[in-house]
């Protein structure tokens, strides 16, 4: 059996095909790369270029002909940061399944952290004792720890070599005050997450990524390693990245690629990916870094390959029957569980709050709470009209301890919980009871706002306070991180509930 896994990068994008053997082992048949640098400007104005989106869609319909070539019987294909944070990014998903016939699955930054180490596993020995795997990406830096059995502790940063280049603003040489300017905006992104690895407990640190394998080749290279190009399970000292990142900040960009090691087609960034790199070793407290070659579509494929044996941890199993019924489905169909959760959460807050104005009871907070595990069980089988896919699955999935009626106001919550809201003209929506058409309408708005606040995936809004006024509903917002793209979301998917309510809905930072 052959399988190809394609990597959407912020700043690159990756295409491996893989022959499987037994177990988690596969032969690699190819690999491709191509610096298409998806993220440009993206983290300055939220947007993907046009230029961008026709360089990502070329390149990925290239390696789909490529793949065909060597009979692969899957494609997975997986998208992160900048796609994530772009306005435009279901845009550009959209084309890549009309232009380019594959089905993208856009990955939260927790996710991808997962799947990082789960590759890092199969390609670095790990014996008894826990690694931190950084993995430093064009938009986000992933931080993961774990042990030779499970992910310990898994998160994802703000922080990626084109997210800090647009907050930089030029490639050029940075100078004392820039500098120490980098570095107070790496600490303060990356502090908490670093003290929570470090609470955690790890024995050693391993780099994964372009960035991180470049810097250590250049390093290698001045230690006249024999083979600076292969690298994995190679040592690097904190000492050599500290001169190399000193010697990359002050030099122009056409100078950066006369290092060795360091290719042409990263001297815009590398100086910056030194410096994160350095900041988050020297948080860390270590005085050395281990390197792996392995990464996220190593990762995907050996997800795939084990994704009908991974077993529902007890932690999942659910209070009540209707839980366990929702946990099992969102399981079976590759639901990222512990968003969902996130998202219930937010929905939940939203509900209570707002319980005065719509005098909704137990049995529509509990349908709420349901449909907010599950209502994307859909992209399992397609991207392209997955809100459609995930009523079919819900309703013909037997649920255990619903009643048939709850069964169908789930399925038209997961329909509407995207694209256009419900409308008297929509045929099945026309065909539900008054009841449950005002559930669907009330239920459906709440739901809508809830998943917007989780745009990035990175569930970083926390609480929710509404203040409800005579002709206006205002509801603030608390995170410690940036949401401007979560409000943005939330605000642009507050028309239902808005309609409900015959209030205007207005989403603020609090």
């Amino acid at each position: 059996m052959n399988l190809a896994a394609i990597d959407i990068g912020t700043n690159s994008i990756h295409m491996i095909i893989v022959k499987i053997r037994s177990g988690n082992h596969f032969d690699i048949l190819m690999q491709e790369k191509s610096m298409v640098k998806l993220g440009v400007g993206v983290f300055a104005n939220n947007l993907l270029s046009p230029k961008a989106m026709e360089d990502g869609v070329a390149t990925i319909k290239r390696y789909v002909q490529l793949a065909d070539q060597y009979g692969v019987d899957d494609i997975i294909v997986s998208a992160t940061s900048a796609t994530r944070e772009a306005k435009n990014g279901r845009e550009f998903l959209d084309r890549l399944i009309h232009e380019a016939g594959v089905s993208p699955k856009l990955i939260s930054g927790k996710e991808e952290a997962k799947l990082i180490f789960l590759a890092v596993k199969e390609a670095i020995s790990i014996k008894k004792e826990k690694i931190l795997v950084l993995d430093i990406g064009g938009g986000s830096t992933e931080a993961v720890v774990g042990d030779k059995n499970q992910v310990l502790f898994g998160h994802s940063m703000k922080l990626g070599v084109l997210r800090l280049l647009d907050k930089i603003g030029h490639q050029n040489a940075l100078n004392e005050e820039e500098q120490e300017a980098l570095k107070s905006q790496i600490r303060q992104a990356a502090t908490k997450i670093m003290e929570k690895a470090l609470e955690t407990g790890f024995d050693r640190v391993v780099g994964t990524s372009g960035t991180i394998r470049s810097l250590a080749e250049a390093c290698l290279e001045k230690k006249d390693n024999p083979s600076p190009e292969s690298v994995n399970a190679e040592e690097v000292q904190l000492a050599d990245l500290i001169k190399l990142r000193d010697k990359l900040l002050e030099l122009p960009p056409e100078k950066r690629g006369e290092i060795p090691g360091i290719s042409a087609n990263r001297t815009d960034a590398i100086h910056l990916g030194a410096t994160l790199l350095v900041e988050l070793l020297q948080i860390a407290n270590v005085k050395s870094l281990t390197i792996s070659d392995a990464s996220l579509r190593e990762g995907m494929i050996i997800h795939h390959i084990e994704k009908q044996k991974l077993p529902i941890g007890e932690e999942n199993q659910g209070k009540n029957l209707k839980e366990k019924s929702c946990f099992w489905l969102a399981n079976r169909y590759e639901t990222e569980l512990e968003a969902k959760k996130h998202v219930s959460g937010l929905a939940l807050q939203l509900f209570d709050q707002l319980k005065h104005l719509h005098q909704a009871g137990d049995q529509e907070r509990s349908m709420l709470y349901h449909a907010a595990l599950i209502y994307d069980v859909g992209l399992f089988i397609k991207f392209q009209d997955f809100h459609k896919h995930s009523r079919y699955i819900i309703n013909n999935s037997q649920l255990r301890g619903f009643t048939n009626e709850e069964i169908l106001v789930l399925g038209h919550l997961a329909r509407y919980h995207r694209k256009k809201g419900p409308k008297k003209r929509h045929k099945r929506f026309k065909k539900l009871s008054a009841v449950q058409k005002d559930q669907v309408r009330l239920l459906a708005g709440i739901l809508r706002i809830a998943i917007g606040l989780d745009k990035t995936k990175n569930q970083w809004v926390q609480n929710i306070y509404c203040l409800p006024q005579k002709n206006q509903l205002q509801i603030q917002v608390f995170s410690v991180e940036n949401v401007t793209l979560e409000i943005w979301e939330a605000q642009r998917f507050s028309d239902t509930l808005s309609k409900y309510l015959k209030r205007d809905i207005k989403i603020e930072v609090g």
